[in-house]
């Protein structure tokens, strides 16, 4: 098989890059080039910081911002939303200029390289998720008054906003 018909091959897989593309895939171009990103820093009106708990070989242990990688030709905004709609639950307020941006390069090569737009949003404080997990299990969502000393190191960037 020469590279054209690989990439044939691969064009196959991959009926609906706009939707997501097969894990196997993604991570294959990771290792190829930058993802962006969105993260969203969602804080109540007492200034409580929404996270999530993440477990996973590449982030590793600890809260996170919620974020989600931008599809092919979909714009920010509905990135934002869909992250939102996915990752809490619920519809967000959110200023439309990015409150950061950053350059994340890790050690490992898959998912190792990421533009990272980090938005302003908004969740009243009466918001209580509810995807029947506890904490410690992955997507386990909870308010914080200030910085957990157990924030996933890719997020360290963060620290100052939370």
């Amino acid at each position: 098989m020469n590279v054209f018909e690989a990439i044939k091959y691969i064009e196959e897989q991959v009926s609906h890059p706009e939707i997501g593309l097969p894990e196997e895939i993604f991570h294959f171009v990771s290792r190829h080039v930058p993802m962006v990103n969105v993260d969203l820093l969602i804080k109540d009106e007492n200034k409580r910081t929404l996270l999530a708990w993440r477990d996973d070989e590449f982030a590793g242990t600890g809260w996170h911002i919620p974020g989600g990688i931008i599809r092919f030709k979909e714009k920010l905004e509905t990135r934002i939303k869909k992250t939102a709609e996915n990752e809490i639950g619920a519809i967000i307020k959110y200023d439309p200029e990015p409150l950061a941006i950053n350059q994340v390069i890790c050690q490992q090569d898959t998912r190792g390289h990421f533009i990272s737009l980090l938005y302003k949003c908004f969740l009243p404080g009466n918001f209580v998720p509810i995807n029947n997990l506890t904490e410690n299990e992955p997507g386990y969502l909870k308010w914080h008054d200030y910085c957990p000393d157990n924030l996933v190191h890719v997020h360290d960037m963060y620290r100052k906003y939370i």
